[in-house]
């Protein structure tokens, strides 16, 4: 039987910036839905996009607060988050030409990669003592 390792601290930090990422979506949410109490032309619209956002978000939320709880279930679904969000952090880099928004979004995103595929990281997600334990 493997020797459960002890949650290193980067798994904690990244479940951090995914419980932000999550909050922020969450808030995108929650913005929308003031769009449309606000007098939106398209109501039913806006509100179907709120709650995408809020359900998504909802789940990236949970997410990293598996990860800081030290649930290795989340690690998986962190990681899928952070290259989906690099992608959109490219597109607003490039295409929509903001790149005072896309850029931090992708370096949070390629911090939470570097952190969850580090070696300690990794060793505890395999269930085994991380190398030189």
């Amino acid at each position: 039987m493997p020797v459960v390792a002890a949650v290193p601290g980067q798994v904690r930090l990244a479940g951090a910036l995914v419980c932000a990422q999550g909050a922020l979506g969450l808030g995108f949410a929650v913005a929308l839905v003031l769009r449309a109490a606000g007098g939106a032309e398209q109501v039913g619209d806006v509100l179907g996009e709120a709650g995408y956002f809020a359900l998504l978000s909802a789940a990236v939320l949970a997410v990293g607060v598996g990860l800081v709880l030290g649930r290795r279930w989340a690690r998986t679904p962190a990681i899928v988050v952070q290259l989906l969000l690099l992608g959109v952090a490219w597109y607003t880099t490039g295409p929509s030409g903001r790149p005072e928004i896309g850029v931090p979004v992708g370096l949070v995103c390629l911090a939470g990669v570097a952190l969850l595929f580090s070696p300690k990281v990794r060793a505890w997600a395999e269930a085994v003592p991380p190398p030189g334990s």
